[in-house]
């Protein structure tokens, strides 16, 4: 049918754009964030393009919520303006019929949006914090920065080089000093490089040295001079730890505990908002052609927020054992569906949300 045609076309075009949009605000955001979190050292440099591109997975699910509802609203209030929903509505097509083919529509992005909600977010978050984790537990080589003091995170040294080859093997004039039993140890050394035993134990070999052991306070320091002295590298294994928004959706159900469960609620309630949301944008999108389309726009605005809020608070609620997986996960979702169907009568009634006496009534009771 020519009108289901057209409703699918202009809302891919709409929902492409809106898409982008978020995609292109999103983006910039994490972008900022991220190389902010770079320049203070909690990440590594090279991981930045890295982590952007994982958290943008895990959001995608929420970018396709928004992008549905939005595209829905702006497409039927477009309709609605410029009287196309006139000419429709006078051809016999009920308010009703609209569902259909904006349902063929929606369908293939809430399959994606059931996708990345119980498999993306998991992922994405879970290597976002394995990466995190390899980058705060690297070895004590990885921490040096010729003209930078560097104290490592898993001994009580601290490493200044003033120059290093570029593959890490070679640095020059060397200076590491360490606490051991209240004794201050200083080692400096003109050149050194690295070097690995059969059994994998890691060595900065220091070459032409001295070391000067003794107690802050005390006089009676002794002086050692070296030619070879080893300085062993520790590491610590790579440890992440595990938590319910990076655990896989399986696992979730496996081990149903209240954070899992909760977790559980708020994957399952995304595409349950996009359903609710594609057809709330149905009666939602009524438009007089004399007002602008704004009002529409802060509506929307207000409802997913208020939406999405709702839902993280029935995730706290699961979690704390305050109400039931079952009742978390469908009452928000079948109260908001009860306001659809209220909605849906008002307008095939004809019949406006808001009308002129209510907001006099209003004015005149404050």
């Amino acid at each position: 049918m020519i009108f289901e045609r057209s409703l699918q076309r202009e809302l891919a075009y709409t929902a492409g754009a809106v898409f982008m949009v978020l995609l292109t605000i999103m983006l910039t955001t994490m972008m900022i964030r991220i190389v902010g979190f770079a320049a203070s050292g909690q990440i590594d440099p090279r991981d930045v393009l890295v982590l952007i591109g994982l958290t943008v997975i895990g959001y995608i699910a929420v970018m396709l919520i928004v992008t549905l509802f939005v595209s829905i609203l702006f497409v039927l209030t477009r309709w609605y303006k410029d009287s196309e929903m006139v000419v429709w509505l006078a051809s016999g097509v009920s308010l009703t019929r609209l569902i259909k083919p904006i349902a063929v529509f929606s369908t293939p992005i809430v399959i994606l949006i059931v996708f990345f909600a119980f498999v993306g977010w998991p992922w994405s978050n879970a290597q976002s914090k394995l990466i995190r984790a390899r980058f705060q537990q690297r070895d004590e080589v990885s921490l040096l920065a010729p003209g930078q003091f560097r104290e490592s995170p898993t001994t009580h040294r601290v490493f200044f080089i003033e120059s290093m080859s570029p593959d890490q093997g070679r640095v020059d004039n060397v200076f590491v000093t360490s606490t051991e039993n209240g004794k201050v140890n200083v080692i400096v050394s003109k050149t050194g490089h690295t070097e690995t035993t059969k059994n994998g134990d890691r060595f900065v070999v220091l070459e032409n040295g001295r070391r000067y052991d003794g107690e802050p306070g005390h006089p009676d320091f002794r002086i050692t001079e070296f030619q070879r002295y080893g300085v062993k590298i520790t590491s610590q294994p790579v440890v992440s730890t595990p938590t319910a928004s990076s655990t896989p959706t399986l696992d979730l159900i496996r081990n149903p505990s209240a954070d899992n469960l909760g977790e559980l609620a708020w994957r399952a309630g995304l595409p349950l908002i996009a359903i609710n949301l594609m057809l709330l944008a149905i009666p939602l999108a009524y438009q007089n052609p004399r007002r602008g389309r704004t009002i529409n726009l802060v509506m929307a605005v207000l409802i997913y927020l208020t939406y999405s809020n709702l839902l993280n608070v029935m995730q706290s609620q699961i979690e704390q054992a305050k109400i039931s997986f079952g009742l978390g996960l469908v009452l928000l979702h079948i109260v908001v569906l009860a306001l659809v169907v209220f909605l849906f009568w008002l307008r095939v009634r004809n019949r406006p949300l808001f009308t002129r006496a209510m907001f006099q009534r209003a004015s005149q009771g404050s």
